[in-house]
């Protein structure tokens, strides 16, 4: 057995037990944990596979950005344990049953592939992992179903903001349009009047009441 296959069980080892750890551990920061390193053993299945870009996006995008922010706002949020768990084993049956459809299906697509005589690595294969190729095949052969893919998430992140966007009465806010109209001379005005405080005003009833007992 080669050293790569020990790693591949290795890794397909440890990424099973922690997905399973994901939808049973009672805590949802522990269960959080349990995916990120899911997400690690994925990435070193790729790294395997010489699909380089695709195990630093895996670690960058999803474990150093997304998994963070469902960390600070799991942490963040007062949640229920109990409530959060209430019909967990009444839908267990019906999960496990989807569960192992997919997993058989999965199994008949690998176990034909890999009992056919003629199975081989094409030669293109070795230039998976590169990012350049990668790049090309996205902005030449897939680049059509690349572009409905950024517009479909810009108009998610659209949709997200236009969703959560809410107008409070206690928040202060200003409108930049009012603002850019502004001119300089609706900024500030200059107003000449009359210097008064109190220390001057005690200082002229003190210089008058003198003037009196001098009279």
């Amino acid at each position: 057995m080669e050293f790569t296959t020990v790693l591949f069980y290795v890794f397909s080892a440890i990424m099973i037990i922690a997905a399973i750890q994901v939808i049973s551990a009672r805590n949802p920061v522990h269960a959080a944990l349990f995916l990120v390193l899911t997400f690690f053993n994925a990435a070193g299945i790729w790294m395997l596979l010489k699909a380089e870009f695709l195990a630093i996006v895996l670690v960058l995008v999803y474990v150093g950005a997304v998994m963070v922010l469902f960390l600070f706002v799991v942490m963040m949020l007062d949640i229920n344990l109990d409530k959060l768990r209430e019909g967990f084993w009444s839908h267990f049956p019906l999960a496990a049953a989807v569960g192992g459809i997919i997993v058989l299906e999965m199994a008949a697509v690998l176990w034909r592939g890999f009992l056919r005589p003629d199975n081989h690595v094409p030669a293109v294969s070795d230039k998976i992992g590169n990012t350049k190729y990668l790049g090309i095949e996205i902005f030449t052969h897939y680049q059509f179903a690349f572009e409905v893919a950024a517009a479909i998430l810009l108009l998610a992140i659209v949709a997200a903001v236009a969703l959560t966007l809410r107008r409070r009465k206690d928040s202060k806010y200003f409108d930049p349009a009012a603002a850019v109209k502004v001119k300089a001379k609706d900024r500030i005005r200059i107003v000449s009047m009359k210097a008064e405080s109190d220390r001057a005003d005690s200082n002229a009833a003190a210089a008058a009441a003198t003037v009196k007992q001098e009279v």
